[in-house]
């Protein structure tokens, strides 16, 4: 089942188009890397599923129910994380969940066991101080304990580290896979390597359309090529290979840094005898000759050329 179904969806803005018919699915209990360039129109598309912003165009259906614009009756089933929260800074962690808990109509004692639950969750159980002290990444860690508290079907997080250190995003991260399978999450970044990290399922959007979608896994099999890294132990080494090489294909978009150099291509076993004979030919011995994981960095770069 999908927890979100999007079909045919655009939208502009003015002479701008933005959003042009886009087809998107979200499986339900995935981690979904909705990535794009910033300005590509993720928080657009976002604004429409939650029902803020009304669609030219398409279809949002959001637990098999239509979105319809002012009409908030689908959001009872999501949880949103904007990129930058905002809380009242008077009040405590506890206080603050309270507080949105009776909003939603929660009961005194449901509150206090999800709030607990929840705060624990997010690395916040036993913080006393006002939110107002807080730093970024427990205001995101807090955000996300308020997104889940009404048990969401769907968890929507519009950029949530772009703006944190490496130890916050990783904070943040570890949150959002702790939750996989019991709660969906449509994860929207531009840092690749946040995606590679938790998501199973991906869709590049660019251009206002999906240029690539699966999972990831999929991705970068059907579209990445295939790499070698290969490091000598002196740059002189590195350009007496390319010397020897000099009469081959291969070396046609390569990428060199520093000792490095790291080739691609389509059929690697048969580039692997080349480059070996040409090492042995040449009295080479690299210190490090590695098959690469294709990257989504590469396929990203691809695609928005």
């Amino acid at each position: 089942m999908n927890v979100l179904s999007i079909c045919n969806l655009s939208k502009s803005f003015g002479e701008q188009k933005i959003i042009k018919n886009l087809n998107l699915s979200v499986p339900e209990g995935s981690v979904f890397g909705f990535i794009g360039q910033n300005g590509a129109g993720k928080t657009t598309t976002m604004k429409m599923v939650l029902g803020l912003l009304q669609p030219d165009e398409g279809e949002i259906r959001v637990c098999n129910e239509p979105v319809r614009f002012g009409q908030t009756k689908t959001n009872q089933y999501i949880g949103y994380l904007p990129d930058v929260p905002e809380f009242y800074n008077y009040m405590t962690a506890i206080q603050y969940l309270t507080l949105c808990g009776e909003i939603v109509g929660l009961s005194k004692k449901i509150i206090s066991q999800k709030g607990q639950r929840l705060l624990s969750l997010v690395g916040l159980d036993g913080v006393e101080k006002r939110i107002g002290g807080y730093s970024r990444g427990m205001k995101q860690r807090l955000g996300i304990a308020q997104a889940l508290l009404a048990d969401p079907k769907l968890l929507i997080c519009d950029e949530p580290t772009s703006a944190l250190d490496p130890v916050g995003r990783k904070e943040i991260l570890d949150i959002l896979y702790k939750i996989r399978g019991t709660t969906t999450v449509l994860f929207s970044t531009h840092i690749l390597s946040d995606v590679e990290r938790i998501c199973d399922h991906v869709a590049l959007l660019n251009d206002g359309y999906i240029a690539v979608g699966g999972t990831l896994s999929e991705i970068k099999a059907l579209h990445s090529h295939d790499s070698l890294l290969i490091e000598f132990s002196s740059e002189a080494d590195l350009q007496q290979f390319k010397a020897s090489m000099a009469k081959q294909p291969l070396l046609i978009g390569s990428e060199e840094k520093g000792r490095e150099m790291i080739i691609h291509s389509r059929e690697m076993k048969k580039a692997q005898h080349t480059i070996f004979s040409t090492l042995a030919e040449a009295d080479l011995a690299p210190v490090k000759v590695a098959l690469m994981e294709p990257s989504l960095e590469s396929l990203f770069l691809e695609v928005i050329k």
